[in-house]
């Protein structure tokens, strides 16, 4: 080592020492210090400054990732290492260790990866218009999850399962195409009737199960292709043009009799399992087309089974309800039976009425639904299923399967249908964790005791001033004089007018007056702390202060909403709605600020970023975001001290970059070390006794409004 090289040397190896200390002791940093000053100041600062971020969240994964770095460097530009740093953060967030650690290891396949992405389409960056464009289509409501890269397409019966890159194309635009044109493919499985018999039994029967599968899927995707032709004549149009660019043959000559036949609107599944058999031992295969996907009959099986087993039950207890509704409680029960109806709009062409002693039923929405899905699986209504739920045969929550509470679903995924998902700040790695928070709303229980008739009494002289006071604040219209333009004539300045002209002078042009009419376009929403450090005096301030605030703005058209905030780590964050935009302020809403009570801690980013898309759609001039607590961001696992602090002041800053004002209101004595820091200096007040609360609350309003 050269003596110039000693400082350098040494203050790399005490730097790499402290990051990659202690329980590692296999890590060996001298060789790492070595490399490192082989490199430019510049680059050795970059290498650095990433292998700090990494470090910040896991040690041997920022030691592997510098090693490779290292090793590769020549082969590597700067924004690729970061791409592949970025990506194993991503990747330890999502995954965990081992898949992190895999992903830094193998460079080339990270390198395919990049490449892949960078031509192709993502689920991440698709996910929301393909969950709108799959939400559209007909039949059973359908869910999107997304696969592993390279993983095969296929579906479930209920949810439709695509892998989280597209490739196959060669632009990222006909890859996105090619996402939609697989979920219709999919799609079409499940609504035509593909699963409606056991094919794997009756591929076991054929004597050869893998070939009768693979001409089952042939036969299946002509018929599934008219029918797609039929209902969306464009969208198979597009289809056809993707696999026609991705590669794919036209059609065998062997397989071009089948077209017209299978193209006919009734063409069955019968029809496909029948001509598999027939022609089992002498036509090959089609080869796989661009959006075709794969069969997972197990998973299928699996699903259908429990969704017949609930539907069955289901719809018998609804039958017996409507019956109920509609008094057939004779003593002997009425005689119920079906009748095809023809439909061209459905996909069997037929539709089924149900009927009660040969006249038909009126049933509700739930029933209908139901009874399509029941359809989807079997192409009719099973005799079984017209046997009304006589009492102790099944449980009326079948009917209700659907309205889960909001502690229910966190016994799911943290990712399940129904939470919104948002990215976290993360200060250490200078980069969003993608999805972090899973959030959810649920409704505050209105509490209807004694709270608001106490609370009005307690206050009534306040109330009365604040109204008083933002009364005086609402603007009135008012005629405008002396105007180059308006709606009518300004007599005293026309008089001015005419004596100026006779005297020689020039006359003004100002002849006019004009109504103008006010309007306080102002829209607000109160992000209320419930965390549990707001329990007793607190909880009852910032309820009197929400009431007050409430009986106040009344006198008032400014939109006001109101959401509390709280939660469990980054899986359970949740918005308690106390008042929408659109209700009116009542005996509901009233009793929801008497419902608010403390819950668990003070994650805040999440509930700025949620609040925050809520006001930007409200179509106002002016935006206001006013948060009400009683300490700084905390979580009891990794959101508090710097990390909860940076969060949060990087979701204001994206609040602010919406053109959303946010604003503080706390009663924290320390509040002066961090709110300039998150706010600003003159966007937060601190008060310093609780019990001011309501009184400076709607002070604070008024001067933020005027």
């Amino acid at each position: 080592m050269k003596p110039s090289h000693d400082a350098a040397f040494e203050q790399i190896q005490t730097l790499l020492d402290e990051w990659y200390e202690v329980e590692f002791s296999f890590i060996q940093t001298e060789p790492l210090v070595s490399r490192l000053l082989a490199l430019s100041a510049i680059d050795r600062q970059f290498l650095l400054d990433w292998a700090r971020r990494i470090a910040s969240i896991q040690i041997q994964l920022s030691y592997e990732l510098i090693s490779n770095a290292l090793e590769h460097f020549t082969e590597l530009d700067r924004e690729l290492i970061e791409s592949w740093a970025l990506h194993t953060m991503e990747s330890y967030d999502r995954q965990g260790l081992q898949p992190a650690m895999a992903l830094v290891r193998d460079l080339d396949h990270f390198l395919d990866m990049q490449r892949e992405i960078r031509l192709g389409a993502t689920f991440e960056a698709h996910s929301g218009v393909l969950h709108h464009f799959l939400h559209g289509l007909s039949g059973r409501p359908l869910k999107l999850e997304e696969l592993p890269r390279g993983a095969l397409p296929y579906t479930d019966s209920e949810t439709i399962f695509i892998p989280n890159v597209l490739s196959v194309m060669k632009s990222p635009e006909a890859n996105f195409q090619l996402y939609k044109a697989t979920l219709v493919y999919l799609w079409s499985q499940t609504r035509y009737g593909t699963f409606r018999h056991p094919i794997t039994q009756i591929a076991e029967q054929s004597g050869s199960p893998k070939q009768f599968i693979a001409l089952f899927q042939s036969f299946d995707r002509l018929r599934l292709e008219g029918r797609i032709g039929a209902e969306l004549p464009g969208l198979m149009r597009t289809m056809h043009r993707l696999n026609r660019e991705s590669g794919h043959a036209e059609l065998p000559t062997q397989w071009q009799p089948f077209v017209a036949q299978l193209s006919q609107a009734d063409c069955s599944i019968d029809d496909v399992i029948r001509l598999s058999q027939q022609h089992l031992a002498a036509l090959p295969p089609l080869p796989p087309c661009s959006y075709q996907g794969g069969l997972n009959l197990d998973a299928v099986t699996e699903i259908q089974q429990s969704r017949i087993e609930r539907e069955r039950a289901k719809f018998r207890v609804i039958i017996d309800e409507v019956l109920q509704q509609q008094e057939h409680q004779a003593e002997q029960r009425p005689q119920l039976s079906t009748r095809k109806v023809e439909d061209p709009g459905k996909p069997d062409g037929f539709d089924i009425e149900i009927h009660i002693d040969q006249v038909a039923l009126t049933i509700p929405p739930v029933l209908k639904s139901t009874k399509e899905s029941i359809m989807q699986d079997f192409g009719d209504i099973p005799p079984e299923y017209l046997q009304p739920a006589g009492p102790g045969d099944y449980d009326p929550k079948y009917h209700h399967e659907n309205e889960e509470s909001a502690d229910d679903v966190w016994s799911g995924s943290y990712h399940e249908e129904g939470a919104f998902l948002y990215d976290e700040w993360d200060h250490a790695r200078l980069h969003y964790r993608k999805n972090w928070c899973a959030v959810r709303e649920a409704p505050v229980e209105p509490v209807y005791d004694n709270f608001i008739a106490d609370t009005r009494r307690k206050y009534s002289p306040i109330i009365k001033q604040l109204r008083k006071t933002f009364e005086a604040m609402r603007d009135e219209n008012r005629l405008l004089k002396r105007q180059e333009n308006g709606d009518g004539i300004d007599m005293e300045v026309l008089v001015e007018a005419l004596a100026d002209r006779q005297r020689g002078e020039e006359m003004s042009d100002r002849l006019y007056t004009r109504m103008h009419v006010a309007e306080r376009n102002i829209a607000v929403i109160f992000m209320v702390d419930m965390s549990g450090s707001t329990k007793g005096w607190i909880n009852d301030a910032e309820r009197e202060s929400l009431l007050l605030l409430c009986e106040a703005l009344e006198s008032l058209n400014d939109r006001y909403a109101i959401y509390g905030f709280s939660g469990t780590g980054r899986k359970r964050c949740e918005i308690y709605t106390i008042k929408t935009f659109e209700e009116p302020y009542n005996d509901e809403v009233r009793g929801r600020i008497s419902g608010v009570r403390p819950k668990d801690y003070t994650r805040m980013g999440f509930a700025i970023r949620h609040l925050t898309t809520k006001l930007s759609q409200i179509d106002a001039k002016t935006r206001i975001l006013i948060t009400i607590s009683d300490g700084k961001p905390d979580d009891y696992m990794d959101y508090h001290g710097e990390y909860g602090i940076e969060d949060t002041r990087r979701a204001l800053i994206e609040a602010r970059q919406s053109g959303i004002h946010p604003y503080c209101i706390t009663i924290d004595e320390t509040a002066q070390d961090y709110l300039p820091h998150l706010y600003g200096p003159a966007a937060y007040t601190v008060i310093d006794n609780v019990a001011r609360l309501p009184f400076k609350v709607s002070d604070i309003y008024r001067r933020l409004t005027i």
